[in-house]
């Protein structure tokens, strides 16, 4: 008999570790693990062990630093998971129908352009404000959407995949911000490595060959090589993710790019984000680095840029989009719903934590402000999104 025949033992450890991985999946779970970190990295920063977080952060483990392999390590899954569902979304999702992807394209690219100009303004010859005006372009995925299933179960399903897709477009916009701003240096044979490497896979991909045993590898030393080349290693994620294939062959259940995403997702939202957050989210949260927090123009410039910004950016765009007919408003939803998303997508979050880390030589003063912004902006949006959901209930009945 089959050592895991239904009802075996090794049969129900299968079970609930698939159970487990879906669970993971669920926004609400992924935004509330996300949370959880954050406060342990807050408390545990502040608190009398602080020199065992910062010597843990710091500690080297082969050429990087633990915070280091954290945030060029792990967030290239983060970002790998995101690129799939931004291929995903492009070629058969809803960013696939030009009219369809109008609203939340054009939305994105106001919600990236009026923070950072808010935030530039703000912190005009500050220095490192040449590249910390990106840090409040970015709205966290995971984040937004656990804020939007926790709060909005009567909001028309339209709502989530304008959110979904305006969240994927702004994380493109982000990426290609970090590609551009942050190659300091440039390694033209490691790159070369990269785009044999890069190409290799394609071909893996276009002649259907699914060996992980030749996809791993492939893929750990396009990271290393893109992290040598001088290009932020998390773009690395990105490329590959382009790169799978999305439509599914006849004989296939799943596309390799939603397999990977399957499988990889649980993995990224329940270990790689928030184990992400837990060394990037440490920072001074005394009365010292609040006075600080206050006095600090790019600080202010990134508190302003995600939470007012970020609603004048996607509501603005997202106006004239539908005033010039050039997009309509999401099905059964209106500005008022526009409006509540455009809020919530003041939650920078990860991106923004690390793009304040690749800009400042002292990021924990821009870190604090991102949080808190978030902050604001989830509790902001929470209380609007409730009243929306019950006005639709309201409606609806």
């Amino acid at each position: 008999m089959p050592a895991d025949r239904p009802g075996s033992t090794v049969s129900r450890k299968k079970d609930v570790v698939a159970e487990f991985a879906r669970y993971l999946r669920t926004e609400t779970v992924g935004g509330t693990v996300l949370l959880i970190a954050t406060a342990v990295a807050l408390i545990w920063a502040n608190s009398p062990l602080s020199p065992a977080y910062f010597g843990l952060r710091d500690l080297h483990l082969g050429p990087l630093s633990v915070g280091d392999w954290a945030k060029d390590g792990l967030l290239a899954i983060f970002f790998f998971v995101a690129g799939l569902e931004l291929k995903r979304e492009l070629v058969v999702g809803e960013l696939s129908n030009l009219k369809a992807a109008t609203l939340p394209v054009i939305a994105a690219v106001g919600g990236m352009i009026a923070p950072a100009l808010i935030a530039l303004t703000i912190g005009w010859g500050q220095p490192g404000i040449e590249k910390a005006w990106a840090i409040p372009v970015a709205t966290d995925i995971a984040f937004a959407l656990g804020v939007l299933a926790l709060t909005a179960s009567g909001l028309p399903s339209s709502i989530r995949v304008f959110l979904l897709s305006l969240a994927v477009v702004d994380d493109l916009g982000a990426i290609v911000v970090i590609a551009v701003l942050f190659t300091a240096k440039f390694d033209l044979l490691a790159a070369g490595a990269v785009v044999l490497l890069l190409a290799l896979y394609w071909f893996l991909q276009h002649k259907r060959i699914t060996s992980a045993w030749l996809h791993v590898p492939i893929a750990l030393a396009t990271w290393w090589f893109m992290h040598e080349s001088g290009i932020h290693a998390t773009i690395a994620g990105v490329a590959l993710a382009l790169l799978t294939r999305v439509r599914r062959d006849p004989y296939e259940r799943e596309a390799p790019a939603v397999r990977l995403e399957h499988r990889l997702q649980p993995f990224s939202a329940g270990v790689a984000v928030p184990v992400f957050a837990l060394f990037a989210a440490g920072v001074p949260v005394g009365a010292e680095a609040f006075g600080k927090l206050f006095s600090d123009k790019i600080a202010i410039g990134v508190i302003a840029g995600l939470v007012v910004g970020k609603v004048i950016g996607i509501v603005g765009a997202s106006a004239l989009a539908v005033w010039f007919k050039a997009a309509v408003w999401p099905s059964g939803a209106g500005p008022r719903d526009i409006v509540a998303v455009a809020v919530l997508g003041g939650v920078g979050f990860t991106v923004s934590l690390l793009i304040a880390d690749l800009s400042l030589a002292d990021p924990d003063t821009a870190k604090a402000a991102v949080l808190i912004a978030s902050m604001i902006s989830s509790l902001l949006a929470a209380v609007l999104l409730i009243r929306r959901s019950r006005a639709h209930g309201t409606m609806s009945g």
